[in-house]
């Protein structure tokens, strides 16, 4: 199935990702760009501290167009500052998470072949180890280190960044510097913009979340993601207003989704971002955001349950907000009424992964229907297939494939994995789904999540949507154990509303009791949860999603 439209203008005639919020730096030069902490810088600002990075990256290192940079860091302006610089400067960027484990950091560096980092000061203990360490395999020879308050207090001397032992735990052949540091050499060079040899050339290795074993770095060229803010640009087009629109961003910026939708959609269009930190400590984030008249908003399922919870968050002017983005895990019905009720804005969900660059299937603002994805993107093909990756019709349920130009060119250095995840140019996303006769496209579950129960399939983001609607649910996961009778059965783990009652054994049972027969109301029997757990709180990944595999241990 494709869907086709006109393209948009402007876009097309972007030869790299960098061009493309090039052209708003121009065009919007005194125009806020992105906020945080309390500072603001302009697009003249940003461009102005990209160019003297980009400066430095290519005169004062020994890095050079192709090689791979690592940005570990949180949502500070500092990102968007390294990754124009980096972009600009031809440079390769590998995403990574400033939570990462030091057995994931080597991991991704040693796989990536990493030969610089600008990393997050509270990492660097982690990333000497990585770099001390034997087997790591490392080759990073440069290491820009930045603190959250740096550009506000201008602080260059790596020494107050960094303990002396641990800048000296770094061997005589890497340079280390800190951001301000690097910005005040690089004005005094000439940076000059490396453009990529053809479209097809990378810009980013997006790493996987490594759900089923280690992590794969996803190939996205310039042309993969320059496609998908053209075809992204499409759906919003109609509430955007260039220039004019206030972006509330807590989602981190290493994730593919803001990356695209925040870092280069958005700023592309002359949007201005505010950039959350620590989107987990609601209380400072509703203090972050109160001052902005914000147009729209990113974020995810847990998210927007948590906020509407928040008494701080009830109280700000919603008069403005026109765009709610949703992504990154399924949207509950209770999460988008919850929204709406409170903001008088529509929840518009999507649909992507990091190997699409990552949008394949949105929502159209105002045009919703819950519980689907929506229409495909622009000169995207979105099919369903069976084991035998044979095409079913609208309707069937199986396997979500998808071929257009934001698909990657395969997994970095993978080739088996790679030949198993594209065949005939479609990405297999192992996600199951089927297309309605409307031609929208609706995702059952993960292939790996479902539960499989005497012979029947039970897919828990159906069972998460009927629990989500009882009033004492707050939030809840649902995975299979095993079972000696049916194989595997149906285990809820919830966290109950505040207040509801649910710290004794006997209060448990009774809401158990009450919740099984609000299910077998709403559910055939062998979907109904046969084991319930009341917890605090879910597992979660650093985007909030909810993490299953940790229940299934």
């Amino acid at each position: 199935m494709s869907n086709h439209s006109s393209t948009s203008p402007g876009f097309d005639a972007a030869g790299s990702v960098f061009e493309l919020v090039q052209q708003a730096m121009t065009a919007y030069a005194d125009r806020p760009a992105f906020s945080c902490l309390g500072q603001t810088l302009t697009f003249k600002e940003i461009e102005q501290q990209s160019r003297a990075l980009s400066g430095y990256l290519q005169h004062n290192t020994n890095l050079v167009p192709g090689d791979r940079i690592a940005i570990q860091l949180p949502n500070i302006i500092q990102f968007p500052v390294a990754a124009y610089a980096a972009l600009s400067a031809g440079l390769v960027i590998v995403n990574t998470n400033p939570l990462y484990t030091t057995r994931e950091m080597a991991h991704q560096f040693r796989d990536a072949g990493v030969k610089g980092i600008i990393a997050f000061s509270e990492v660097v203990p982690k990333l000497a180890q990585v770099m001390q360490s034997d087997d790591a395999g490392c080759v990073i020879e440069t290491v820009i280190v930045t603190r959250a308050d740096d550009l506000l207090t201008g602080e260059q001397a790596i020494s107050e960044l960094l303990a002396p032992e641990l800048a000296e735990s770094f061997s005589p052949g890497v340079s280390l510097t800190s951001f301000n540091a690097a910005i005040g050499a690089g004005q005094a060079q000439d940076a000059r913009l490396v453009k990529p040899k053809g479209m097809e050339a990378l810009a980013l290795l997006q790493y996987t979340g490594g759900t089923t074993g280690l992590s794969k770095g996803a190939m996205l060229s310039h042309g993969n993601l320059v496609a998908n803010v053209r075809q992204t640009h499409e759906k919003f087009a109609g509430v955007q207003q260039p220039g004019e629109d206030i972006y509330i961003c807590p989602l981190p910026l290493y994730h593919i989704y803001a990356f695209m939708v925040n870092l280069l959609l958005a700023a592309a269009q002359g949007a201005h971002n505010v950039l959350i930190p620590n989107p987990r400590d609601l209380d400072a984030f509703v203090g972050a955001i109160k001052p902005y008249a914000f147009t729209c908003f990113t974020g995810i399922n847990t998210l927007f349950v948590g906020l509407c919870h928040h008494q701080g968050f009830k109280q700000l002017d919603f008069s403005r907000l026109k765009l709610t983005i949703s992504g990154g895990s399924a949207l509950t019905l209770n999460a988008a009424n919850l929204w709406h009720r409170l903001t008088g804005c529509t929840i518009s969900e999507g649909y992507g992964l990091s190997e699409t660059s990552p949008v394949l299937c949105f929502n159209t603002p105002g045009n919703e229907k819950l519980g689907t994805i929506g229409w495909p993107l622009i000169d995207t093909e979105i099919e369903i297939w069976d084991e035998d990756n044979r095409a079913l019709s609208r309707g069937e349920t199986g396997e979500i494939v998808a071929r257009g130009p934001q698909v990657m060119s395969g997994y970095w250095q993978q080739p088996q994995a790679s030949e198993q995840a594209l065949v005939n140019g479609f990405f297999k996303t192992g996600d199951i789904g089927l297309i309605h006769q409307d031609g929208r496209v609706q995702i059952i579950d993960r292939k790996k999540d479902m539960i499989l129960v005497s012979g029947f399939n039970v897919y828990p983001n159906e069972v998460e949507g009927v629990l989500a609607l009882h009033p004492k649910v707050l939030e809840s996961a649902v995975v299979g154990h095993a079972d000696e009778s049916s194989g595997e059965k149906v285990c809820a783990y919830i966290v109950l509303e505040e207040g509801v009652p649910g710290d004794s054994d006997n209060a448990e049972y009774l809401i158990a009791e009450e919740v099984t027969a609000y299910c077998r109301s709403q559910l055939s029997a062998y979907k109904v949860p046969k084991e319930y757990h009341f917890v605090g709180e879910l597992p979660k990944s650093t985007v909030g999603k909810i993490l299953r595999r940790e229940l299934r241990r």
